[in-house]
């Protein structure tokens, strides 16, 4: 499987941008499918973009026309743009890529993530 290291999460005031980053290393074949899911504290993880191989969006109602995922496919990166964060944006990110794109448990892999705090 293979092994994500994500970067650039931190606090930002409301109205702000920040960019989070995904490097894949390891063992892995396709990458289908890679993207992010966050989780605020007392809620469940939620997917928030997904990019698949062919650079195939998409977003969560919540996060569309504010957040851009992309990927370098020859860096094995994902990147995650996220514009005109709102409070309700907190949350740790989490980057994830899916092997063949079966959305299958054993074929995905996750990054340690990274917090993401919007507040003034």
């Amino acid at each position: 499987q293979a092994q994500l290291a994500e970067s650039g999460g931190g606090l930002v005031q409301p109205g702000g941008s920040l960019r989070l980053s995904c490097a894949a290393s390891g063992r892995f074949f396709r990458l289908a499918v890679m993207g992010w899911y966050r989780q605020a504290p007392g809620k469940q993880r939620e997917l928030v973009a997904t990019v698949t191989k062919d650079s195939i969006e998409n977003y969560a109602h919540a996060v569309k026309g504010r957040f851009t995922v992309s990927r370098d496919t020859a860096k094995n990166t994902v990147y995650l743009q996220m514009n005109d964060l709102k409070p309700e944006d907190t949350a740790v990110y989490y980057c994830f890529s899916d092997e063949w794109g079966r959305e299958l448990l054993s074929d995905m892999s996750w990054g340690q993530g990274t917090q993401v705090t919007v507040s003034s």
